[in-house]
């Protein structure tokens, strides 16, 4: 089916950093397959735990106990102070298993046309409840009637929530991202989500947060939300957890944790030994503290290099990041920079319409940093257009 829009080009190998075409042609990935290759391409320790773990076993259901299942969830509980956890295949999945909980929230509070409170430009997938949680009319477009219970308000904006809160006696949780991947790189204020977390504590809301894209180490954290001190209800993340396998996860703490029970979800891939094997050696990668710690500094340098060759330029606005998440805003809308960046041998993303994502492995080095602005900045200024 035509669902994708896809560029012209086809890789069939990839080393760290970098991948190559059908031609050995080489690409700069600042892109890291939309921030899921954290750990890089064809990391040999990740292809040996491939290997190994196949060679052995697969996949058995989740009928029966999975060992190393209840390990990644183990370490990610411990990592994230959360108290247990839903292996999915995809964020989207993990979104679904947080609005089912959200609604059995509602039940214990004797709710029945439970609500959840979303954000402007928020993105948190395309299955039909999640593209109903999401704020984009060109996703949901086509497959009304969408799915009932959302109350959409402005991103970074208490004052909207404190109003809703004062009227609405359905309400049952709030879903956000911490920081807006596919909305343009939009980071919240640790004071809103402060401030969140004690409206939540006040309504007896759970406070739900999507870490698809910010988690997984992106932000300089294992999870965005540790930059301040709230303890979420609800966590869900995917991308970079399996650096490139099919795995999603949402964690449960507090009032949450106990809703699910045997018979409420399932799925039959979900956290299977292949999948939950590599994410463990992935986890356990990304968790180390100087690992997290060379996140933040990368992140600082490429925003640092970026503001000081971009800065003053007519076509931009601003630049925004939160550790390896890295958004340019231009005047205009750009589209067509992601053919010219390819052209040029490097893989960006244009979100948003005139937002120059940039998601680069969290191994990225200086040199490739440097590279990536010097040409960012000369298609910018149209220098470079063929």
């Amino acid at each position: 089916m035509p669902t994708y829009s896809r560029l012209d080009k086809a890789f069939v190998k990839g080393e760290g950093c970098y991948l190559y075409d059908e031609e050995g042609n080489e690409y700069l990935d600042m892109l890291a397959g939309i921030g899921v290759v954290g750990l890089g391409h064809a990391d040999p320790a990740i292809a040996k735990t491939i290997s190994e773990q196949a060679a052995k076993l697969i996949h058995t259901s989740n009928i029966y106990r999975i060992p190393a299942q209840e390990a990644l969830a183990e370490k990610l509980t411990q990592i994230s102070a959360m108290e247990n956890c839903f292996f999915s295949n995809s964020g989207a999945e993990a979104n679904e298993a947080a609005i089912k909980i959200a609604r059995l929230h509602g039940r214990t509070l004797n709710i029945d046309q439970a609500q959840i409170i979303v954000m402007e430009n928020a993105f948190h997938g395309r299955t039909l409840a999640t593209l109903s949680a999401t704020a984009s009319r060109k996703v949901q477009a086509g497959f009304e009637p969408l799915v009932p219970g959302f109350i959409r308000v402005p991103y970074n904006d208490i004052k909207a929530v404190k109003d809703i809160a004062d009227k609405n006696k359905h309400i049952v949780a709030v879903l956000l991202e911490p920081v807006q991947g596919e909305g343009g790189i939009h980071i919240a204020d640790k004071d809103y989500l402060n401030s969140l977390y004690e409206i939540c504590q006040e309504k007896n809301w759970l406070l739900m947060l999507d870490e698809v894209q910010s988690g997984n180490g992106r932000t300089g954290k294992y999870f965005a939300f540790q930059h301040t001190s709230i303890k979420p209800d609800v966590v869900t993340t995917a991308k970079a957890l399996g650096n490139g396998l099919p795995i999603g996860a949402c964690l449960a703490a507090n009032k949450a944790a106990g809703l699910m029970k045997a018979g409420n979800h399932g799925s039959t891939y979900g956290g299977n030994h292949l999948v939950c094997t590599v994410a463990l050696e992935v986890v356990n990668r990304l968790s180390q503290s100087d690992f997290l710690s060379s996140v933040e500094e990368k992140g600082q340098y490429f925003f640092n290099a970026l503001t000081k060759e971009l800065s003053g330029n007519e076509k931009v606005v601003n630049i925004r990041h939160h550790g390896l998440m890295m958004g340019i805003e231009l005047v205009d809308d750009a589209p067509q920079l992601v053919q010219e960046a390819l052209n040029q041998g490097l893989l960006i993303n244009v979100t948003s319409g005139k937002v120059i994502r940039l998601l680069p492995p969290l191994i990225v080095e200086k040199e490739q940093m440097d590279l990536c602005v010097s040409i960012l900045a000369n298609l910018i200024n149209g220098k470079l257009l063929k």
